[in-house]
């Protein structure tokens, strides 16, 4: 999948990726390649990208939508 992390200023991140894991308002959320679309609050934690790179994130939200994931985070 595409993916994308992005906050108010910039691109933090853009790449394809396998598999990212989400800190949701519910719990993590693992999204792999064609996963479903929605759209997911997301809570202080990391991000993780196919188990190599995190990103520590204070909040925001994820949209995944064919099969790009688009993250904004909030400053």
């Amino acid at each position: 999948m595409k993916l994308s992390i992005l906050n108010s200023k910039e691109t933090i991140f853009e790449k394809d990726a396998k598999s990212v894991v989400l800190p949701g308002e519910d719990g993590q959320l693992c999204v792999m390649d064609y996963h479903e679309p929605f759209l997911y609050k997301l809570k202080t934690g990391q991000i993780l990208v196919d188990d190599k790179f995190a990103i520590n994130i204070v909040g925001g939200i994820a949209r995944m939508k064919g099969n790009e994931l688009v993250v904004l985070l909030e400053q």
